[in-house]
């Protein structure tokens, strides 16, 4: 659906993208991840044919950026950090002008769908500028539905917003994800992004990783299981460590730490050598690394 080859974008002496390479698939949400000053927004900018490529090439929807500018533009939607309405305007008549930019066939119809598909019908002849920034957030996700996209660009839609609109944000990325359109989504949110993408891109001006949030966490910091005991001494933590795929293990309190590859095939036969030992096993747990702990390790290291 997007792809990306050696993606440069230079400003005078500042190089903002370094040479990009990268394939969103069909239907995916793809998270975009970064420090500000990135190059994150001056990707999307790009993809969606704002800005030129200094170099590198790309596609999006089969269409080549630099030669089918105009008709990426007609193809994709796009939600930038800031709304930009006509705050003196109503909701609606603010959609009827984008819909009639974007020629769509039915524009009455096609405005009370998506004014509807956000909740805001009821509000629709109310000025922009009175709307909250939650609710001109949703009215900028109308205006870049009205054309019915495959792909969308969503720079940032959650920044800003009280925890009520974040989640109706969110909701409704999931909702639009399920009938197959690909998003790309560029977000400081972490924990955002760990619920809504499929897979996530981390970028400082060149790309440092694409994977999936799992895969990210088990390539930095492996997977990491908890034993909780009754009572846990050293030679229960040597026995632990004895085990063939055991990598890693330690002792706190009366519980044993544990890393290995595949818990799921190893820990009955770790519980099992507990017992037959004479421990007390409470409950097993997984020691989980949130995003944000890969995120923070991604930047140290770069």
């Amino acid at each position: 659906m997007i792809q990306i080859r050696n993606l440069t974008k230079k400003f005078g002496g500042l190089t903002a993208v370094d040479n990009l390479t990268l394939d969103v698939k069909e239907g995916e949400v793809f998270g975009f991840l970064g420090p500000n000053g990135a190059g994150k927004t001056t990707t999307v900018r790009m993809l969606t044919c704002l800005v030129g490529p200094t170099s590198g090439q790309a596609t999006v929807n089969g269409l080549q950026v630099g030669r089918d500018d105009t008709a990426i533009r007609r193809s994709v939607g796009i939600l930038t950090e800031t709304p930009g309405l006509y705050d003196r305007l109503s909701a609606e008549k603010n959609l009827t002008i984008f819909a009639n930019l974007y020629e769509v066939k039915d524009v009455a119809g096609q405005v009370e769908k998506v004014l509807r598909l956000l909740g805001l019908w009821d509000r629709r002849d109310d000025l922009a500028g009175n709307f909250s920034k939650g609710m001109k957030q949703k009215l900028a996700i109308c205006r870049a539905l009205l054309h019915e996209p495959r792909v969308l660009f969503l720079d940032e839609p959650t920044s800003g917003l009280d925890p009520e609109a974040a989640k109706l944000v969110r909701d409704f990325i999931e909702d639009i994800k399920e009938h197959g359109r690909t998003i790309f989504l560029c977000t400081h949110n972490l924990d955002e992004a760990d619920r809504l993408c499929d897979r996530i891109g981390v970028i400082k001006q060149r790309l440092l990783t694409v994977d999936t949030p799992a895969n990210l966490r088990n390539r930095l910091f492996g997977r990491t299981v908890v034993f909780h005991l009754r009572y846990a001494d050293e030679s229960t933590l040597a026995l632990v460590r004895g085990l063939p795929f055991i990598k890693n293990a330690q002792r706190v309190d009366n519980k044993i730490v544990a890393g290995l590859d595949d818990p799921e095939a190893h820990n009955p036969a770790i519980v099992r050598a507990l017992v037959e030992t004479g421990a007390d096993v409470q409950f097993v747990g997984e020691l989980k690394h949130s995003l944000e702990d890969v995120y923070l390790a991604l930047m140290a290291n770069n």
